[in-house]
């Protein structure tokens, strides 16, 4: 497998406390909200209605919580160190990430579908000038945007409505056409022991980008408790 000049060994020693198994505890109860709003008739989208609903309704934002925080530490450190000129990051919720792609990148855009996620996530980061955010279903860009050399695409891919291997294979196409060439993608889910069904799926998505055409794998990372994915757009 090809390694990119300057890609550092992602670090080995993370794991969560304690504490962070209320982390989990929220999540899952912000699906079940969540899977709720999706079942009944509302006037808000579903995500926008959680949003709404609770602020933080994972709970990334809150200190107390250790596991989030060195889940991002973690993957910014599997990204080869350079400059990047435009960083597009895909579900950004409240921007918690965002905010700490912010040092290296010149243009930063988070995109959610949830404009309450959006109009919190840009009242969040109004110190960072060279953050901006949209409102945005998965990958759909204005024709005039400039291409990404960067493309975070974290905790978002298990929301998708429709995860088959079309679907996938689609939306992997998606993302490598709006990469510049030798763009990267980075992508992150739940993976927990391998043989659950979560895992499962989050390793049917990885693969259906490792096997993309227009996309390479330049590494693959296995944590507790998730899987990372490094790709970089093909030259042809």
């Amino acid at each position: 497998m090809q390694i990119f000049d300057g890609l550092a060994p992602a670090p080995t020693n993370f794991f969560m406390t304690l504490r962070d198994i209320a982390y989990w505890v929220r999540s899952a109860r912000a699906d079940a909200r969540l899977a709720r709003f999706r079942q009944g008739e509302q006037s808000l989208s579903p995500f926008d209605h959680l949003y709404a609903d609770t602020h933080d309704p994972f709970g990334v934002e809150l200190p107390q919580y250790r596991y989030q925080q060195r889940k991002y530490a973690c993957l910014l450190s599997m990204l080869p160190q350079r400059r990047y000129r435009n960083i597009l990051d895909v579900g950004c919720g409240l921007g918690t990430f965002t905010r700490k792609l912010a040092p290296y990148g010149d243009r930063v855009l988070g995109t959610d579908i949830s404009g309450e996620a959006i109009s919190q996530a840009a009242k969040m980061s109004a110190a960072h000038p060279n953050l901006s955010y949209a409102q945005r279903d998965m990958l759909d860009a204005a024709p005039s945007e400039s291409a990404f050399d960067l493309i975070i695409v974290a905790d978002t891919l298990y929301y998708m409505n429709s995860r088959t291997p079309a679907a996938l294979k689609s939306l992997a196409a998606t993302i490598a056409s709006k990469l510049t060439p030798d763009g990267l993608v980075l992508i992150a889910n739940h993976y927990f022991f391998g043989v659950d069904a979560a895992s499962r799926e989050t390793r049917e998505i990885h693969d259906a980008f490792r096997w993309a055409s227009g996309l390479d794998c330049v590494a693959e990372f296995r944590r507790a408790f998730f899987l990372a994915t490094l790709l970089r757009r093909t030259a042809h």
